[in-house]
């Protein structure tokens, strides 16, 4: 929490603005006339409880931190230190530009960073654009006046990426961009992996997940609480990020925290998720941002307890890409059919991985397999971002143990083709143990919220409209669809469905509060755990009169 530690100032300016909302809210039902009162803001009872514990709620996350230097309104504005004609690219649209913009974004990096520009126009590119370096910002003329336009495939590009999982799947289904943002040393790795078909994992420690080692353990600590405890501070500097590491212990009681414990996760099978499994150790990266003695000040409140039993640890990692962004374009792939299902070639949009407190504003992606991916990638906002054209499988793609970032102000439009026979369309994707992701003010003309199971947990969609007409997937292997405190809020639902939007008979100790009425039609889920959920539901059948409208926006201004 940047420039504060008394948390005592922060909850009274909690409670002040609490009593404001409260009152609002009653003066408002106090008007006469039955239209007046239908339309009175009404304050759930979920959201008072949340401002009295704001850490620690059973049923809401507090996300009040997600996104770039903790959900910053304003993106750094880096000195210009290249134009990518001047290393040969032309907006002709048939030159073959991707090597001259990549040379043009190495410059940078060799600076130490810096902004490198596109003029209008349209600039072919017939390889992957990589931002490798921290502190360089790719920018555009805007999203209606650059275009890249993309002739090639991933697959075309680096080569046919099979599953570690098995199979005859493509990994480019969900993993890869055309515009890749990823620290270089961790890109090249996954490329020669991919290339020698060692199929790897993609996070922050490597293909093999070996490529770290321990700073020092860290003593037993509540989720919520924004200081730890260590024996040995001495590896860890303010402005540091570093890993938490949480391993699990033979009976998962740690699957069973981020499910909200209880009867229905102790009773769950979980040896033979061999796909869940593989997703632990939980890696959480975080910045420090105090040291004194032997506590240290984390950036962002701690997302589960820290016991004993899992072997807890500040760990290195992947040296990351951070300050980094893409900027006033768009990515226009060359139109081709859709795949079959996890047969995707890889026209995929833009990525993040391995990725903090990095970027991508007013960008939109056309005709492509796969729209915005975080991958690996943390505290990173995607702000005034547009799917568009032919149909895509996932618009966006949460996996991999990305957390704390914040996609708002997006939009996914309708297809411009019908859908070929045996393709999916998902929709703003969550999964692999991803923590405190949030999606706000969204315009989503198809698709639905979407889990891939991999147990995500606290996860935010709010002040949504959205045609539900997308399908969530998953291996059986990959676990439960929700963990606990996942909140949908305010959500407006223009088809009546309510597959994976109401939440109160999925999700263990979650929360859906102001949606529209909505049945149950195409694909059913049932509740991964036997017994009470524990999840709440309230303001059912109605939408945009619950204050405060946007949890998001509502949790930033608690302590700001």
């Amino acid at each position: 929490m940047e420039g504060r530690t008394d948390m005592g100032n922060a909850h009274q300016g909690m409670a002040r603005r609490s009593l404001l909302l409260g009152a609002t809210a009653a003066a408002a039902t106090t008007l006469t006339g039955a239209p007046a009162l239908a339309a009175a803001p009404q304050t759930p009872s979920l959201w008072r409880e949340f401002t009295r514990a704001p850490f620690t709620h059973p049923q809401i996350p507090y996300v009040g931190r997600a996104g770039h230097r903790g959900g910053a309104l304003r993106f750094p504005l880096r000195p210009v230190v290249a134009d990518v004609r001047d290393f040969g690219a032309v907006a002709d649209g048939t030159t073959d530009s991707a090597p001259a913009i990549n040379r043009a974004i190495a410059a940078a990096g060799r600076a130490g960073g810096g902004t490198v520009t596109l003029p209008p126009g349209t600039f072919r590119i017939d390889d992957v654009i990589r931002v490798g370096h921290s502190n360089v910002v790719l920018r555009g003329a805007g999203s209606t006046r650059t275009t890249l336009h993309a002739t090639k495939n991933l697959t075309e590009l680096i080569g046919a990426y099979g599953s570690r999982y098995g199979g005859d799947k493509s990994s480019w289904s969900w993993a890869g961009g055309l515009i890749w943002l990823a620290p270089e040393a961790r890109w090249n790795s996954l490329v020669a992996a991919i290339r020698a078909k060692n199929w790897p994992f993609e996070g922050w420690t490597g293909n093999r997940r070996d490529e770290w080692r321990p700073l020092t353990p860290v003593d037993p600590a509540r989720q919520g609480s924004w200081t730890v405890t260590v024996p040995n501070p001495s590896p860890l500097r303010p402005g540091a990020l570093v890993l938490l590491r949480l391993a699990d212990d033979a009976d998962h009681t740690l699957l069973e925290h981020m499910c909200g414990g209880g009867p229905g996760p102790e009773a769950y099978t979980w040896d033979d998720k061999t796909k869940l499994t593989s997703y632990v150790p939980c890696e959480w990266p975080v910045r420090i941002t105090r040291v004194h003695g032997r506590e240290i000040t984390l950036e962002r409140p701690l997302p589960l307890d820290i016991r004993p039993e899992w072997d807890p640890q500040l760990t290195t990692h992947a040296t990351e890409l951070t300050g980094s962004g893409v900027e006033g374009l768009t990515l226009e792939a060359t139109e081709t059919s859709q795949q079959p299902h996890l047969l995707d070639k890889g026209h995929n949009g833009v990525v993040f991985q391995c990725a903090y407190d990095c970027w991508a504003h007013d960008v939109t992606v056309r005709h492509v397999d796969n729209g915005f991916g975080l991958v690996a990638a943390s505290a990173c906002t995607l702000r005034h971002t547009r799917v568009a054209g032919r149909g895509t499988h996932h618009p966006y793609f949460c996996r991999e143990g990305s957390h704390d970032n914040l996609i708002e102000d997006f939009t996914i439009e309708a297809r411009t083709t019908p859908a070929p026979s045996n393709t999916q369309l998902h929709g703003i994707n969550v999964e692999g143990l991803s923590s405190h992701n949030v999606w706000s003010r969204g315009d989503m003309r198809m698709g639905t919220f979407d889990s891939h199971r991999g147990l995500p947990f606290a996860n935010v969609r709010t002040d949504i409209t959205v045609h539900n007409n997308g399908r969530h997937g998953g291996d059986a292997s990959a676990g439960p669809l929700f963990g606990a405190r996942f909140t949908h809020w305010n959500v407006r639902v223009t088809n009546g469905r309510a597959g994976m939007i109401r939440l109160d008979g999925l999700a263990p100790y979650s929360a859906t509060v102001g949606i529209d009425e909505v049945t149950e039609f195409d694909q059913i889920d049932v509740p991964d755990f036997a017994g009470d959920l524990h999840s709440r539901l309230e303001l059912y059948g109605t939408t945009d009169v619950v204050r405060p409208r946007n949890l998001y926006d509502a949790q930033r201004a608690l302590f700001r």
